[in-house]
Formats: structure tokens, C-alpha cells, sequence
């Protein structure tokens, strides 16, 4: 089966920096596609070629079989986008943000008021259809943007850190909403560094670090790989120390083992950051 997203040694340097090194990733039809890493990895360099808006120093994009270089205007119409910073016209209300872009997208007038009408109920927005952008909170406008970018039907959405900067409460409802879009058929390529987000929505993901792709695969798949079962040890002194075991037997005799000089001792199931740390050396930013 063809890949609806495929990247093949994507590079991108600015000047002798590189930003993004030799990248290979691909996401299946239907997929929930987790991109993970720390402030400054190369998400969003790496989401900006995806979508190009960045031109690569050197690989490959294709995009729903087309190569994205070759044949832009076809590849464009195949998926949405939702920035990580705020782009609606704040000039415009809500209704009047989604009626340009769907004017852009060369939808007819009643069409455009039927799909209008569909997105501002799919993403609770119907009652704040008229207000101006600068008069809604940075919940509403991240789910308006979710409705801009659904506007013409997409197969693909990408979301560039889509609840950055959002209160916990209101993340979880773009949690929902992210969870609905890929329940209707959407593939969805999400970056984030909230790895309890990641951990939460994906199916698989992928962890960059310095540019490069240091893991991918399934959430638990790379738990177990790693270690299903963590150990944290807090010395009396200060300091705590973090051990991975394939089952709580190796874990537990690890634990009867440690010095007196050992205070608290936690066994629990390991977690994608746990993965991140062991690999990068690392806390994820903004956890």
C-alpha cells in the first residue's frame, strides 16, 4: 500500500547548520502519526517541507503519491494545515475566516454555506460564528483553525503543535476533536513535545532529537524495547536513579538489592518520556 506520507533522506540546512538530517519516515492511510521532540528537534522544519513551505537542501517528499516537487497545485489540494502560531485574520469574525478560505479553495456559495455550517457545528464554534478573532480565546481560535483547515475535505491534516500554550481542559477538547477528525477518515500528522499528548492520541510515533529520527514505531512497542518496567530509586542524600526491566520479577530483585543509603523506591510501567531520556540523555521541554 502507498504511503499517504513518505519522506526519504530529507535534509535541510541553514547555512553549515543542519536543522534536519537525512530524515526517513512514511504514514500509512487512516494513521495517527505522532512527531515528537523537544523545542529546536526539527518539527517544524520538518512539517514546513512536508507541506513545502520549506524547500529541503536534499531528499525526497512525496504526498499522497505525488512527489511535491513535481506537481504542487495537486499535492496542496490533498491536505490541511493547522500552524503552531495563530494565522486567522483577526480583522474578520469566525464565519468570515472560513468563507475566505473556502472562496481560495474555489467552493461554490452553496456549498460553502452547507460545509461552513458543518465545521462551525463539528467544532462547537456555531455560537461564536460572528465574533471577531481578537474577541475569542486561544481555544476557539486553535478550533477555528482545525475548521479552516478542514474546509475543503482533506485526506491529510498536519498539526504543528496544535494545543501549545492551551490550559489543560481546553487541550483535552482538542484532544477530542483530533480523535474525531481521524474517526472520519483523516490521516493526521501531529508534532508535538507533550509526550503525554503523543502517548494519549498515537498510534505510532516518531521521536526526533538534534535533527535526527532516533525512534519509531508503536507507544508500547518502544516501552518494551526499552523496558516495560521502570525503577525509581531517590537517594537519602539527594538524586534519584532510573532502571528499565522487561518484568516486575527483575525489578522487584533489583529493588531488595539496593543499599540502606536508598530512600523511596517507585516500580511502575515505563512511558514514552522514559524512552526519550534514555535515548537523548534529555527531559522533553514543557512537560
Amino acid at each position: 500500500m502507498q504511503p499517504v506520507i513518505l519522506a526519504e533522506k530529507l535534509t535541510k540546512k541553514y547555512g553549515k547548520r543542519e536543522v534536519v538530517s537525512s530524515l526517513n519516515l512514511w504514514v500509512e492511510a487512516g494513521e495517527l502519526f505522532g512527531f515528537i521532540g523537544p523545542n529546536g528537534a526539527g518539527k517544524t522544519t520538518t512539517i514546513r517541507m512536508l507541506t513545502s513551505l520549506a524547500k529541503p537542501t536534499s531528499g525526497r517528499v512525496e504526498i499522497d503519491g505525488f512527489d511535491i516537487a513535481k506537481d504542487p497545485p495537486r499535492f496542496k489540494a490533498s491536505f490541511g494545515t493547522v500552524q503552531q502560531h495563530q494565522s486567522l485574520n483577526r480583522e474578520l469574525t469566525v464565519r468570515e475566516n472560513l468563507e475566505l478560505h473556502a472562496r481560495l479553495h474555489h467552493i461554490g456559495r452553496k456549498e460553502r454555506k452547507a460545509r461552513i455550517d458543518e465545521l462551525l457545528d463539528y467544532v462547537d464554534m456555531m455560537e461564536m460564528q460572528d465574533q471577531l478573532i481578537d474577541r475569542i480565546s486561544g481555544g476557539m481560535k486553535r478550533r477555528t483553525m482545525i475548521a479552516r483547515a478542514l474546509i475543503h475535505r482533506p485526506k491529510l491534516i498536519f498539526l504543528d503543535e496544535p494545543t501549545v500554550g492551551l490550559d489543560a481542559q481546553t487541550r483535552r477538547k482538542v484532544w477530542d476533536l483530533i480523535r474525531s477528525m481521524n474517526s472520519d477518515g483523516a490521516t493526521v500528522f501531529l508534532t508535538t513535545h507533550y509526550i503525554e499528548e503523543a502517548e494519549a492520541l498515537c498510534e505510532r510515533v516518531g521521536i526526533i532529537h538534534r535533527g535526527r529520527m532516533i525512534a519509531l514505531g508503536k507507544p508500547k512497542d518502544l516501552c518494551r524495547d526499552h523496558g516495560s518496567i521502570a525503577v525509581e530509586a531517590r537517594r537519602k542524600g539527594g538524586g534519584t536513579s532510573y532502571r528499565y526491566f522487561s518484568d516486575r520479577a527483575s525489578a522487584s530483585e533489583y529493588v531488595q538489592a539496593l543499599p540502606p543509603d536508598v530512600g523511596n523506591v517507585v516500580i511502575r510501567e515505563a512511558n514514552l518520556e522514559d524512552v526519550f531520556i534514555e535515548l537523548t540523555g534529555q527531559r522533553v521541554e514543557g512537560e
